[in-house]
């Protein structure tokens, strides 16, 4: 199965349609018609509903998805560390970071790297979603992101590795005095980010009845929330490593004794299977 046999059922399956995947494969609709029917005929079965409109891919293909990923993201790295040692240059490892992550956790993560192994670290930072794509794509080997304790990122599979590197807790905090009176301000995060999720549905189900609170902020970047915090704008739930500085200088207080805190696990994940050594020895380093 060739790679770029594989990227195209995927862009199919990112895109929705034969028309907008060909789009992003840089191919006529013709082109990639024809690069489908050469994949078909070297599997010999079909792996298209045609009686569809759009086209769509079986659902027994479609529920191969995960592995196509893995296949796809498994191959790239092949490619690479080929192409590294055939110009005798050292590897470089890559990891993706939910950004909160990425100012707090990842510093001590880059220095275990660092200080033991013969590669660069490069980090990147996005969103939990954004860390999975890229991750998947396999345009990084490692991904590190907060979870709910007992709620897993993935599903059950055997094309993933994961493992738990510590835990965060989830705090409530303010600026001195800014809680007072009937309302309390909230900096809150949009509902279909992960922090989001956590508030919807670990921390405000926690809240005492009798508090209510009055929306003054909403941001996906716990960085601004950290900011809108500072800047008295009203009470955020952030990550106790996020905030460790300004709770020990007074700049902010925890309400943890009247509103409810939250656990976080920070879970590394990576793509199961053959990796290479470097990769194999930088995953033994950070869960040893």
């Amino acid at each position: 199965m060739r790679l770029d046999w594989i990227d195209d059922l995927l862009a199919v399956l990112d895109t929705g349609s034969f028309a907008r995947a060909a789009e992003m494969r840089c191919l006529t609709q013709s082109a990639f018609t024809r690069r489908i029917r050469a994949i078909e005929d070297s599997i010999g079965a079909e792996l298209f509903d045609r009686s569809r409109k759009p086209v769509e891919l079986l659902p027994a293909i479609r529920a191969q998805e995960p592995e196509l990923r893995a296949l796809a993201a498994g191959l790239r790295r092949l490619r690479e560390g080929l192409k590294r040692a055939g110009q005798g240059k050292g590897g470089t490892l890559s990891l993706a970071c939910q950004h909160a992550i990425t100012t707090t956790v990842s510093p001590p993560l880059v220095s275990v790297l660092a200080e033991t192994g013969n590669h660069a670290v490069r980090v990147r930072s996005g969103n939990r979603d954004e860390c999975l794509l890229m991750l998947l794509s396999g345009e990084v080997d490692l991904a590190v992101m907060y979870e709910l304790p007992g709620e897993r990122s993935l599903p059950a599979s055997h094309a993933f590795d994961t493992a738990i590197l510590g835990r965060d807790r989830f705090l409530p905090v303010a600026a001195p005095g800014v809680v007072g009176g009937e309302g309390w301000p909230l900096i809150a995060y949009p509902s279909d980010v992960f922090l989001g999720h956590v508030m919807e549905r670990a921390v405000l189900p926690r809240v005492a009845p009798h508090i209510g609170f009055i929306r003054k902020a909403e941001t996906a970047l716990t960085l601004a929330a950290l900011q809108y915090a500072l800047n008295r704008i009203g009470i955020a739930w952030l990550p106790e490593a996020l905030v460790k500085e300004p709770l020990e200088d007074g700049r902010l207080v925890t309400l943890d004794d009247r509103l409810p805190a939250q656990d976080l696990d920070i879970r590394m994940i990576r793509i199961a299977g053959e990796a290479r050594p470097d990769l194999l020895s930088a995953w033994a380093q950070l869960t040893g």
